[in-house]
């Protein structure tokens, strides 16, 4: 008798602009079987420019189609780097789950662009594609965001509940998973992404490594307080966020470390208001994505919570591979007709599937 569980390949990147995630793992979309190879494949300099010339747009012109070009050849790339580095055959692989890249992300407006030519893709690797998750879900009416969140209960299965996963990409989420396995899910706030661009602006880097700039500044404690009353924080969920829906215009004035302390901190501060909105307390918070390499942003986020935190890796998981192998997961559900998006994660009017499958 064949196996229920596909080999599904996760491509996954965020709006951090980094590169592209590309993860393996077994599933039929329901549990979780196996995990696979895992890396990733940085964005060169050009790929990066024209992604973000790109941000904003809500039609197709000469800088989303050079920036679709772009994303699509790297992340074409990125499957065949990924097959030689990991000796696994493409011809193994089931299905590919293809985030592409938000470049605008408005659901007050039933819109959402995640740029990334699935079928071009399917036929470079051969194998088929599922892309566009998020549109079937704000075309109804919901977020499209977080999707990430069916994902991380099937990783917590077996652990104590109620729990909070926070993701921490350029924007900030978290899951909420309640003890009888409901969940509730939201975009918390910035996340890496004006901390990224303030260091890119004031000292040439392209992140904070290691929380070092904010471990050698000093909070702005008055303006983490003004940042707190921001009216998101009270919005009751489903709620999600584009990439420049917070920057770091509130640090202008600040010193370079001041302003990364203080940007971190605020961070820090959005992942903690979420609590507001828990059905339940949890004690533990596993913060996985970029910000669980910034040992400063953990440390402000313990400070902030009064909690546990752990990331993800320290429990098992893979948390720089999290995100890949949420949208493979994502990608057998969808084959499967599974939803992969809920009222109590997006605000969805139903249990929604979604996602375009091109085969190669």
């Amino acid at each position: 008798m064949p196996s229920p569980f596909l080999r599904a390949l996760g491509l996954m990147s965020g709006t951090s602009v980094d590169g592209v995630d590309v993860a393996l793992i077994e599933t039929d979309g329901e549990r979780l079987g196996s995990f696979g190879p895992f890396l990733t494949v940085p964005y060169d300099d050009e790929a990066r420019r024209l992604i973000r010339a790109a941000f904003g747009a809500d039609k197709p012109n000469e800088a989303t189609l050079a920036a679709e070009r772009a994303v699509t050849e790297a992340h074409i790339a990125a499957v065949r780097y990924w097959s030689r580095h990991s000796g696994t055959a493409l011809s193994m692989v089931d299905v590919v789950g293809f985030h592409g890249q938000t470049i605008t992300h408005r659901p007050e407006r039933r819109f959402t662009w995640q740029i990334g030519d699935g079928a071009a893709l399917a036929r470079a690797v051969g194998v088929q594609v599922v892309s566009d998750l998020r549109s079937a879900d704000v075309k109804a009416g919901g977020q499209g965001a977080p999707l990430v969140p069916i994902y991380h209960a099937a990783l917590a299965r077996d652990l104590a509940k109620p729990l909070a996963v926070v993701n921490i990409g350029g924007v900030g989420n978290v899951t909420w998973i309640g003890a009888d396995g409901a969940l509730l899910a939201f975009d918390t706030g910035p996340g890496n992404a004006p901390i990224d661009d303030w260091c890119m602006r004031r000292a040439g880097l392209l992140f904070d490594r290691d929380g070092a700039l904010a471990a050698a500044g000093k909070v702005d404690r008055a303006r983490v307080e003004r940042f707190s009353e921001h009216r998101y924080f009270t919005m009751k969920p489903p709620k999600s966020l584009d990439r420049g829906d917070f920057g770091y215009s509130w640090a202008e004035g600040l010193s370079v470390v001041d302003g990364a302390a203080t940007l971190t901190r605020g961070t820090a501060r959005a992942v903690a208001l979420a609590a507001r909105h828990f059905p339940a307390p949890v004690a533990l918070w596993v913060v996985s994505g970029g910000g669980a390499r910034n040992p400063t942003l953990l440390e402000a986020i313990g400070e902030e919570t009064r909690g546990r935190v752990v990331t993800a890796d320290s429990l098992g998981w893979h948390g720089d591979a999290l995100e890949a192998q949420a949208f493979a997961f994502l990608a057998a559900r969808s084959l499967r007709g599974l939803a992969i998006s809920f009222p109590g994660t997006t605000g969805a009017p139903r249990p929604l599937t979604g996602g375009r499958l091109d085969e190669p």
